[in-house]
């Protein structure tokens, strides 16, 4: 396919991923649906790649395993991006140095749009955003989170390539 590219994502450890996907998961249960990726881990993007360069981010995922320990993230606020089509509703960790020690290892991506943590609940329609806004506002909760592990995936259809856990 024509326009498959690989992508860096940035998981969590199982409690902090019961609380985003529980999050979700009430949206999906009360209809909404969305366009967004379904069924792979909530996760923030560090930063997309030509798929050539597989086996490159595969040996860059090993050395940060190695060296990189996993990070507590505060989620203390929700957001909106809004995309020409579709709007975006997200809960977004704070930035943080350990996090920011990671992303530096994939500054040479080819995304279009500014780099922004955040772990998406929903894109869809701004009408539909809007509603389901005040569902996730009920639902969330600020907490501490824990940054894990480190995916490598390509897109699209979502193809799972590779895990590693830090340390």
């Amino acid at each position: 396919m024509e326009n498959r590219s690989l992508y860096i994502l940035a998981g969590y450890d199982d409690k902090t991923e019961e609380i985003l996907s529980g999050i979700q998961k009430k949206l999906y249960d009360l209809g909404y649906s969305g366009v967004q990726t379904k069924d792979i881990p909530m996760h923030f993007t560090l930063g997309s790649f030509d798929t050539s360069m597989e086996d490159e981010l595969k040996a860059r995922l090993e050395q940060i395993a190695e060296t990189h320990k996993a990070f507590d993230v505060m989620f203390n606020h929700i957001g909106l991006f809004r995309l020409p089509e579709n709007d975006v509703l997200f809960a977004a960790p704070e930035i943080n140095k350990e996090m920011l020690s990671i992303r530096d290892n994939f500054l040479d991506n080819k995304d279009i749009f500014p780099w922004s943590a955040h772990t998406t609940f929903l894109i869809d329609k701004a009408d539909v955003i809007h509603e389901a806004t005040s569902v996730v506002m009920n639902e969330f909760k600020a907490f501490e989170g824990k940054v894990s592990r480190i995916y490598l995936y390509e897109f699209f259809p979502a193809r799972h390539i590779m895990t590693v856990e830090l340390k």
